[in-house]
């Protein structure tokens, strides 16, 4: 990190609910047909994803729950803060767009971490711990009125946890709803119940890690 950039604008802020699975490098993405309120699937569209996650020594961060990373490629790169699981298992995310090909973290960025963990405002605390590459392919999910519903994505992910020098690479599938979900609890249950069973009837297994990030450190 080269030091703070100094920006004015308040991150966009969005609450992921989503599923993760484990699947075999050759098994055939669903149809997601007869999930309840879709339409129709849009076709893929690929995305070449790079990010670099962050956090401070002793991972003060991540024990927290929490997730900072800089993305490129797709439609939200930018500077991510992915906040602890809360209800329905969601993650409130927040997002700050990038400012140059080598932009460091911004003094808003910053801030919003310290009180999480006070020593991310200390110049040159946050550390790079793990760089993830993906291959993705996404799938728009929509109802009757072309309104998103949810987001499926296909991701072949290449990772290399700095801290120990290792890379791996594997295949997961996501499901992540979308502004046309379901505004009731019940009925977005209801939803995520089907999708499991469409994923598992395809033959994924539900994700062993609970992020990319924890994959790729071996947690």
């Amino acid at each position: 990190m080269s030091g703070e950039v100094v920006r004015g604008d308040e991150p966009s802020r969005s609450l992921e609910i989503e599923l993760t699975f484990d699947v075999a490098d050759d098994l055939a993405v669903p149809t997601w047909a007869g999930l309840p309120g879709v339409a129709s699937v849009d076709p893929p569209e690929r995305r070449e994803l790079d990010a670099q996650y962050f956090d401070v020594p002793g991972f003060a961060l991540g024990r927290a729950g929490y997730a900072v990373r800089r993305r490129t490629g797709g439609p939200d790169e930018g500077w991510h803060i992915k906040g602890p699981k809360g209800a329905e298992g969601g993650r409130v995310e927040q997002h700050w767009p990038l400012g140059g090909p080598d932009d460091p973290a911004s003094a808003a960025l910053v801030a919003a971490l310290a009180p999480v963990a006070p020593a991310a405002a200390e110049p040159g605390a946050l550390r790079r711990i793990a760089r993830i590459r993906n291959g993705r392919d996404a799938y728009l999910l929509r109802d009757a009125s072309g309104a998103v519903v949810a987001e499926f994505v296909d991701d072949h992910v290449t990772a290399l946890d700095e801290t120990r020098g290792v890379e791996t690479t594997w295949r997961e599938w996501e499901f992540e709803l979308g502004p046309a979900a379901p505004g009731d609890a019940d009925a977005r249950a209801a939803l995520l119940a089907a999708a499991t069973g469409i994923a598992l009837a395809a033959g994924a297994r539900p994700a062993a890690s609970d992020s990319k990030l924890a994959r790729a450190l071996g947690l």
